[in-house]
C-alpha cells in the first residue's frame, strides 16, 4: 500500500503503531514520542494520503479513526511531515487559493464571524476562563492556572497601552467584553467595543450592565470600518486573524485614522514564524472561514505603508499552546454533556480543532505577535521598564492569582 511506503520512509522521529480494522498492526520508527493510530474504516488512509491537510480532520470527525492520545499522534505526524513540503505545483495552487480564502468584505465578515462566534454562549463558558477570554493567555513564572494567566494577559496589554484616566479606547473585536470591562475598571477610561457577533454583542452588553459600566463601556454591533470617532488608544485582541491579507492596508489605515496624534495601539494576533502561507483547509471549512494567520513580514509591510511607528513587538511562543491545553482539558470534562446537546461528530470536530491548534504552536510555525504601534515615536517610553518595574511585576501576577481564587 502506498500509505505504508510513505510512513516507512518518513517516520524517523519517534514511532507510530498503525492498527487496521482487521486487527493487524504495522509499526514505523522507534522510540519516543510513541503514538497509536487505530483505523476503523479501510478507506480512511487513502483519503488522508490524497489530501492530508483536509482529510486528517475530516476523517477524524467522521469516526474513521481514533487514538488514545490525539495530541501525541499529531506530534508524531507533524514532526515527520513538516509544513512547506509537497512540491512546486502544490505551492502554486496554494498561492492561487489565498485570495479566495480571505474574502472578508463587510457582508462576508459578518457571515464568517457568525459561523464560529455565534455558537451558543454555553459552549464557550464550559471551557474558557470565568472572564470568557478566547485568545492566548500569558503564563509568566508562578502562574499555572487559566484564570490567572488570562488576567496576566489583560494586565500586560493594559500596561502596553499606557492608559491615563479619562482616555477613550476603541476595542476592535471586543468578544464577550472582558477586556473592555477590565480596562474601564482598572484604568478609569471609557471604552467603545465593536463586534460582528450577535451572541458576543448580547453577552457583552449584559455583562457591562451587570458591572454598572453602562456610562463607560459602549458595546456596539458594528464593523470597525464604520466607527466614526477618534480615540486615545486602540486595542485589538484575536481579531486580526479574521482580516485577511488583502485588507491589511484598510485595517491599519483604520487604526491610524482612529488614533489621536499621541495615541497608542496594541494589536494581539496569532502569527506564523515562517513566510506567508495559506489557511489549513479543514480549519477554513469548519472553524474559521475567511481566517488567515499572517507572517510578520506581511503585517509590517502594511504598517509601514500607513505611516504607523512600530514602538514595540513581542513574540509569545508557547503561551498559546499552554492555553489550548487548558481549554482542551476543560472541554474533556464536559464532553459528554456537549455530545448530548449537539452530537458526537461536533465533539470530535471541536477536540480536533483544539488539539491540532495546540500541536501547531508546539511543533509547527504558529506564535502570537503583540504589535505596539503609534503615530508619534515619542508616544511611549524609550525602554520597557514601565512593564517590568519590580513592584508592578509583583502586582501583575499577585492580583491575577487572587482574582482567580
Amino acid at each position: 500500500m502506498a500509505v505504508e511506503r510513505i510512513l516507512a520512509a518518513r517516520i524517523r522521529h519517534g514511532s507510530l503503531s498503525l492498527e487496521y480494522p482487521d486487527g493487524s498492526v504495522r509499526r514505523y520508527g522507534a522510540g519516543e514520542p510513541a503514538a497509536r493510530w487505530q483505523i476503523h474504516d479501510h478507506k480512511a488512509l487513502p483519503r488522508i494520503a490524497a489530501d492530508p491537510d483536509f482529510m486528517l480532520g475530516q476523517t477524524y470527525m467522521d469516526g474513521a479513526w481514533s487514538t488514545p492520545d490525539l495530541l501525541r499522534l499529531l506530534q508524531v505526524l507533524m514532526v515527520n511531515f513538516p509544513e512547506g513540503q509537497g512540491g512546486r505545483w502544490r505551492r502554486l495552487v496554494q498561492r492561487l487559493l489565498r485570495p479566495f480564502q480571505q474574502w472578508n468584505r463587510r457582508a462576508a465578515s459578518r457571515r464568517n464571524v457568525a459561523h464560529h462566534y455565534d455558537l451558543d454562549e454555553s459552549l464557550f463558558r464550559r471551557f474558557l476562563d470565568e472572564d470568557m477570554q478566547y485568545s492566548c493567555a500569558y503564563w509568566p513564572p508562578g502562574v499555572d492556572d487559566l484564570e490567572s494567566a488570562q488576567y496576566a494577559k489583560k494586565e500586560l496589554i493594559r500596561r502596553k497601552l499606557r492608559l491615563q484616566p479619562g482616555q477613550r479606547v476603541l476595542d476592535i473585536g471586543c468578544g464577550w467584553g472582558g477586556l473592555a470591562i477590565h480596562l474601564a475598571e482598572h484604568s478609569d477610561v471609557s471604552v467603545v467595543g465593536v463586534t460582528l457577533s450577535q451572541e458576543q454583542y448580547r453577552v457583552a452588553r449584559q455583562r457591562v450592565a451587570e458591572r454598572g459600566l453602562d456610562g463607560r463601556v459602549d458595546i456596539r454591533m458594528q464593523d470597525y470600518r464604520e466607527v466614526p470617532e477618534e480615540f486615545d488608544r486602540v486595542v485589538s485582541v484575536g481579531m486580526f486573524e479574521h482580516v485577511g491579507a488583502r485588507y491589511y492596508d484598510t485595517y491599519f489605515q483604520g487604526v491610524y485614522d482612529h488614533l489621536t496624534r499621541d495615541g497608542v495601539a496594541l494589536i494581539h494576533t496569532i502569527g506564523r514564524s515562517t513566510p506567508p502561507g495559506v489557511t489549513n483547509p479543514w480549519i477554513a471549512r469548519y472553524i474559521f472561514p475567511g481566517g488567515y494567520i499572517p507572517a510578520m513580514s506581511e503585517v509590517m509591510a502594511a504598517v509601514e505603508r500607513q505611516a504607523l511607528v512600530s514602538t514595540d513587538i513581542e513574540v509569545l511562543r508557547l503561551h498559546y499552546a499552554q492555553t489550548l491545553a487548558a481549554w482542551q482539558e476543560r472541554f474533556q470534562r464536559v464532553r459528554a454533556a456537549v455530545a448530548a446537546e449537539k452530537d458526537e461528530r461536533f465533539c470530535r470536530m471541536w477536540e480536533f480543532y483544539l488539539a491540532a491548534s495546540e500541536a501547531a504552536f508546539r511543533w509547527h510555525d504558529l506564535v502570537v505577535f503583540q504589535f505596539q504601534l503609534a503615530r508619534d515615536q515619542a508616544a511611549v517610553p524609550l525602554t520597557r521598564d514601565y512593564l517590568f518595574a519590580p513592584e508592578e511585576r509583583a502586582m501583575l501576577w499577585d492580583v491575577g492569582r487572587s482574582s482567580a481564587g
